[in-house]
């Protein structure tokens, strides 16, 4: 389940930085908030992966 949860977390990182990168090049804010939004979250689900990995061993 947490290998499941990193890989979710890595994809939205992903997701959000071609959005982000994507809204820069056409000039479109909404979409490059919207990426820098998915970041975000999959950088909070990342960590929150990675202190359950730490409280585990």
């Amino acid at each position: 389940m947490a290998e499941e949860q990193k890989g979710k977390a890595k994809a939205e990182q992903a997701k959000g930085k071609a959005k982000e990168t994507i809204g820069r090049a056409v000039g479109n804010e909404r979409l490059t908030a919207e990426g820098k939004a998915e970041q975000s979250k999959g950088d909070a689900r990342q960590a929150k992966e990675k202190t359950k990995d730490v409280f585990k061993h």
